[in-house]
């Protein structure tokens, strides 16, 4: 909010300087971000009158203006196109100093001497955005009577100071020049004025002209309007066009401009249609029908919800309520007669109707956060005052007020009791009545407590707390005092499972991963992705009532998706290689009425190549570069026992290099190469594997910590063992014979060869292994370790089928 420190001294005398009072304000809880001197930097810039405009003699795109200040006549070399005779413009004689620190010279174009300069907007420090279109480029042309030789700063506005308040979403009151005003009233002990809007109106009524009919009055509380006629489309005083623009708004036309100058003075939102052009004069405050459309004063046609309220006609929506007017009723420089719009609407509607629409004005921020019930008639009145003050139409007699709820005004008792406790000092009972009163609270003392009465523009207070917060800010934040919170303190502790999953995320990191964060809502369209059909488990997701929109609107069941969407925005950069996990939520829905399972999950997925170096080729990153990080989760767990059991039926992964995770008869996940058709959808032109552990369950399997155990002084011995196996039998079963029969002695074994061939019968491999045996107590025999084979190669034999290779 940008408040004009001139503006705000027609409400409140203001005895300290901008600077001070910005500190009051943020002591008091209205922010002030920063303090704005539009004309600091400008100096000796006086307006004069052009007296003779006359085409340069060497040059053609060159004018010779004579410009007068009142006492001198000064000749000026220009480029502008948009001066005449008799135009007063802001003149910067030589020695003047513009925005940005510009000193002007004498210098001579072209063989004429310019003894200064003609300024436009821009070299005043003036925002194009924020100017008239007819002065937004070229000279800036004052308007026709404006006292010559005088400060340009003055005639513009610059010498003025704009406080930028940075308000809380609670402060609504506060989006206007009186709001301030109040605030700054109570701050400082002074008197608040509130003028009374007075002026002529025609002896015609406006009783038959115009008729309002309020369907929703749930969310239209109340509707103002006043007729205007013989209206004189123009432009604004300069004095209006000035507060406009120290807030921000760029100066239209005179009635558009009275309708944000309003806005801006009471933050009451008002509009102008254009009274012609409304069918019947009627006006209905409705929600709109179905599959109804609008096109608004920007020129975007605009379908409408049904929940959406509008302000329509008997032919049709005329304005989307309380966020746009609509095209079809704008007031334009041909409009004779306009009927003025004060009303209030529902905060909640009007900020759903904006948002869903993508419109954001000042009306709606308004609307949005409470406006002051009490007050639609206040405003309408000082805008008809504005614009038969200006000359720019003629008040019709009354005003069409449907006010179907009236507001109330609420009534919260106050114990000053209450007041010592939470602010922990004692602020005495005057003192209070004056902070109260000062805010224009009524207040009624019944002896131990007070009844107070919260005017109707402060929609924030509620409660006595809002009471006691109100206190609190005025007193002083800074004369309460500082004390710490007693009672015991309880030292935090993460939980064993906490403790683990930190556990997990440093391996992984360690090992070379990235960690990223993807979002919990996922679009159901990711479901088709990767290939589930709808009857899937998977598919019964958890959705969201308010999603921001489709992509996010349902709670995701499966977390490897979302990585690979990373890894695909990265490879759509060319970023071909990735390696990328998550720890984070999964969410089942429970039933109607419960809040659905959260289940703490790891997912991973890479894809790409590893990078190679002078002694090392680059490998693909493939299932087995994948199982390595799980075999290093597993270890640092103590999980000892895992098997990988083939998986053919998942349809997001390939049949055929897919396994699910089993420990202790535990389901733990899946890993796997991602189905080349789901890689094709996501736009991924190479091979992923991606894994997803429930970590609840890898939690239950998990020993603890490691045992350790002395080596052993005496030395192992090493023996090959080579079978020929069917193919169908898993490796993880031949490695589980091999260490049942081994016992005691088998150290460690190791597939060191695989091979498929001639030598081979059709369906079966040859698997080779390296085999160390190992006592603690003494140096083995060939006998023993001779033994330890037979028994492992007749396990084999009997258990698998397999047969020794020679």
């Amino acid at each position: 909010m940008l408040v004009s420190f001139k503006w705000l001294q027609e409400f409140v005398d203001i005895d300290i300087s901008p600077a001070d009072l910005a500190d009051r304000l943020t002591m008091a809880g209205l922010e002030t971000g920063r303090i704005i001197e539009p004309g600091k930097d400008i100096t000796g810039v006086v307006t004069g009158r052009v007296d003779d405009v006359s085409p340069h003699p060497n040059a053609d795109k060159l004018l010779v203006v004579k410009v007068s200040n009142g006492a001198e006549t000064f000749q000026i070399v220009t480029a502008a196109t948009n001066i005449a005779q008799g135009d007063v413009v802001p003149v910067a004689l030589e020695g003047a100093r513009l925005a940005g620190g510009v000193v002007i010279k004498r210098a001579k174009l072209r063989g004429i001497e310019s003894q200064g300069m003609m300024c436009s907007g821009r070299e005043l420090g003036l925002d194009q955005k924020i100017m008239p279109a007819e002065q937004a480029h070229g000279i800036m042309i004052l308007p026709p009577g404006t006292p010559l030789g005088v400060d340009a700063r003055q005639v513009l506005g610059l010498d003025d100071v704009v406080l930028e308040l940075e308000l809380t979403p609670n402060r609504g009151d506060c989006l206007s020049i009186i709001g301030v005003a109040r605030e700054v009233a109570a701050l400082l002990g002074k008197d608040f004025r509130m003028p009374v809007p007075v002026f002529p109106e025609m002896p015609e009524s406006i009783e038959g002209q115009v008729r309002v009919d309020i369907h929703k009055p749930d969310l239209c509380r109340r509707y103002v309007a006043r007729l205007i006629k013989n209206v004189r489309a123009g432009s604004s005083p300069l004095w209006v066009q000035q507060r406009l623009r120290c807030a921000g708004i760029r100066p239209i036309s005179n009635i558009v401009d009275v309708t944000n100058y309003v806005m801006l003075e009471l933050g009451q939102p008002l509009h102008a249609f254009d009274y012609d052009l409304l069918t019947g004069h009627h006006i209905i405050v409705r929600l709109a029908g179905k599959d109804e459309k609008i096109t608004s004063l920007d020129g975007v046609e605009r379908e409408l919800d049904p929940d959406m309220l509008v302000i329509a006609d008997p032919s049709g929506a005329v304005a989307i309520a309380g966020v746009m007017g609509g095209l079809n009723s704008e007031v334009t420089p041909d409009t004779k007669s306009v009927l003025l719009e004060s009303a209030f609407f529902d905060p909640v509607s009007i900020r759903r109707t904006a948002k869903r629409l993508g419109l954001s004005s000042e009306s709606a921020q308004r609307f949005e956060k409470g406006i002051d019930l009490s007050g639609c008639t206040r405003a309408v009145d000082r805008a008809a005052q504005l614009i038969q003050d200006m000359g720019a139409g003629e008040v019709v007699a009354g005003v069409v007020d449907n006010y179907p709820c009236p507001a109330v005004e609420k009534a919260i008792v106050l114990r000053p009791s209450r007041v010592t406790h939470v602010l922990g000092v004692d602020v005495s009972v005057s003192a209070m009545q004056n902070v109260l009163s000062g805010l224009q609270f009524k207040i009624r003392d019944d002896g131990n407590e007070m009844l107070v009465t919260v005017p109707v523009h402060r929609t924030d207070v509620n409660v006595e707390i809002d009471l006691i917060e109100e206190i609190a800010r005025m007193y002083g934040y800074h004369r309460l005092p500082c004390t710490l919170p007693g009672g015991s303190a309880t030292p935090g502790y993460k939980t064993a499972e906490q403790l683990f999953t930190d556990k997990i995320r440093d391996v992984l990191a360690e090992a070379g991963l990235f960690e990223v964060v993807t979002y919990s809502f996922i679009s159901p369209g990711i479901f088709d992705l990767i290939n589930l059909p709808p009857e899937h488990l998977l598919r019964r997701a958890v959705s969201v009532k308010n999603p921001l929109s489709e992509e996010h609107s349902v709670m995701r069941t499966i977390m490897w998706p979302g990585l690979l969407e990373v890894l695909v925005r990265n490879y759509n950069r060319q970023v071909k290689n990735g390696t990328v996990f998550e720890i984070g939520h999964v969410f089942y829905p429970r039933g109607e009425g419960r809040q659905p399972a959260e289940c703490p999950m790891l997912a991973a997925v890479v894809t790409g190549r590893t990078r190679g170096g002078w002694n090392q080729a680059p490998r693909e990153m493939d299932f087995y570069y994948l199982k390595g990080f799980l075999e290093i989760i597993f270890d640092r767990a103590g999980v000892s026992e895992v098997s990988y059991l083939p998986e053919k039926t998942n349809p997001s992964f390939h049949p055929g290099r897919t396994a699910c995770l089993v420990s202790d008869d535990c389901f733990l996940g899946i890993i796997g190469e991602i189905h080349p058709d789901v890689l094709e959808k996501f736009g991924l032109g190479q091979r992923a594997a991606a894994f997803e552990i429930d970590l609840t369950a890898l939690f239950k399997v998990c020993k603890g910590g490691k045992k350790y155990q002395p080596i052993s002084r005496f030395p192992g011995v090493d023996r090959d063992l080579a079978v020929v196996i069917s193919q169908d039998v898993p490796a993880q079963e031949v490695f589980k014979v091999i260490r049942e029969s081994g016992g005691m002695l088998l150290k460690e074994v190791e597939l060191f060869d695989l091979y498929y061939g001639r030598q081979v019968p059709e369906g079966c491999r040859s698997m080779a292994f390296t085999l160390k045996f190992q006592a603690l107590d003494r140096t083995l025999t060939d006998t023993e370790v001779t033994g330890c084979l037979d028994n492992i190669a007749n396990d084999l034999r009997l258990r698998l089928g397999a047969k020794l290779r020679v």
